[in-house]
């Protein structure tokens, strides 16, 4: 707990008093100032929009350094996991706090494939969304309605680790419900022989009257793309999660929300953007030079879409593996994709830039993953949904740190109010 790592007290003068603060130190050297008396104490509070100097918690989850481009999951770099852990086993660790042994990762694989199926009575639910429903709303509203169908949760761990089980398992079988209702094609259902990926790509392009091979290559770009998107710190769509979670919502009630969170153009829906922007300079004739031109114009409403990160003020480490799955995926299905051609000109000419270079707005991950998915034969509008799966091992492992965590309390932001003063009302009649 912080107590434990205490370094002294900070200062704070308020003109005629001063107020000690305690300071705090994480096992990675980073600094906190504890303020949770600050109100009680002097009748002020922080002003902070946006909370981007705010600590809500401690966690033992993840990582990030934004100025050296470190991210980790529990003290492993996201590099070595992408490279030789399939997402599973990434899931494992961040919910469990440990890399699964070879025995561990066959029962938790098995457990996976068993809480695969939906229960039957929810093919209603898909039959009934309109056609053009978006993948979001209807992964939302699925992943809600499995409170419906499962008791409420004991406190007993065993109970818990099957809640997350079988979210994971049957997010996943929901996604790929949602793109076949979008498409008019029968459901595929989960197969107990394949892998968590291989599961989620046949159910996606598999059809009854065609025959689907899963291809090794995609198997591994699927995992590695999951695994780049399973935990990212208190994000948006996790501090959704925690938020709701501090209410005492159950995990499907909060895995919502955060899915609601995600799936906003800023955040999860980032790579739609970036697809949408490179199709944009594709009809226009594909002058990357012109298009970084308009985005340097501060009267231009364009902008470069996968530039920048709200955290990393140097190269995104998960940029740099998603640009080599990216390679790799497009060289084994021999897709010539001029918008991958415009996105390696444009990240090229853009590093080149002393406008990008003295901003540090470089790469992040959404800039290939939308490219990735795209050669794979996924439309647009389910990147976001592919990201959904991705985090939700991080969602979920967050979502039991607060519930472990005796220090945390239901979350009640302050305001600073700016409104008008009190007034006197007239009634209706004199108005």
């Amino acid at each position: 707990m912080l107590e434990t790592s205490k370094t002294g007290d900070a200062q704070l003068d308020l003109g005629d008093r001063k107020i000690a603060l305690p300071m705090y130190v994480g096992t990675e050297g980073e600094r906190a100032i504890d303020i949770r008396k600050l109100r009680a104490e002097t009748g002020f509070i922080t002003y902070d929009p946006g909370y981007v100097n705010s600590g809500a918690c401690e966690s033992s989850i993840t990582f990030l350094d934004g100025e050296k481009g470190i991210l980790r999951y529990r003290g492993y770099e996201i590099q070595d996991l992408a490279e030789h852990c399939e997402f599973i086993e990434v899931a494992y660790l961040l919910i469990h706090g440990k890399l699964p042994t070879k025995t561990e990762r066959q029962r938790y694989a098995k457990l996976l494939n068993v809480n695969s199926m939906l229960h039957e009575d929810m093919q209603a639910f898909f039959r009934n969304y309109p056609e053009r429903s978006h993948p979001m709303a209807v992964a939302s509203a699925m992943a809600v309605s499995l409170s419906s169908f499962y008791p409420e949760l004991e406190d007993a761990e065993e109970e818990k680790s099957i809640a997350a089980t079988r979210l994971i398992s049957k997010l996943r079988t929901m996604a790929a419900f949602c793109y076949k209702k979008s498409v008019g094609e029968p459901f595929i259902y989960p197969s107990s022989k394949m892998t968590y990926c291989e599961n989620l790509l046949n159910m996606m392009f598999a059809s009854p009257v065609a025959d689907y091979k899963v291809d090794p290559v995609l198997v591994k770009a699927m995992n590695q793309l999951l695994i780049l998107h399973a935990d990212h710190e208190q994000n948006a769509s996790t501090s959704v999660v925690r938020m709701v979670g501090s209410t005492g919502a159950n995990l499907y009630a909060s895995v919502a929300a955060g899915i609601c969170a995600l799936w906003g153009p800023l955040h999860g829906g980032a790579n739609q953007e970036v697809m949408q922007m490179l199709e944009t300079i594709h009809r226009s004739g594909g002058d990357v030079d012109k298009m970084i031109a308009r985005a340097k114009d501060p009267n231009d409403d364009f902008r470069l879409f996968g530039f920048g990160h709200r955290v990393y003020k140097t190269y995104d480490p998960r940029a740099k593996v998603a640009k080599q799955v990216c390679t790799e995926v497009l060289k084994k299905l021999g897709v010539n994709d001029p918008l991958l051609d415009i996105a390696m000109k444009l990240e090229e000419h853009a590093l080149q830039d002393e406008y990008f270079v003295k901003r540090k707005l470089y790469p992040n991950v959404d800039f290939y993953t939308g490219i990735t998915y795209r050669a794979m034969g996924f439309p647009t509008d389910m990147f976001t949904v592919l990201f959904a799966i991705g985090r939700l091992p991080g969602w979920i492992s967050q979502w039991y740190e607060l519930h472990n965590d005796p220090t945390q309390k239901i979350n009640r932001p302050r305001q600073v109010y700016v409104g008008p003063t009190a007034r006197a009302l007239t009634p209706i009649e004199q108005r």
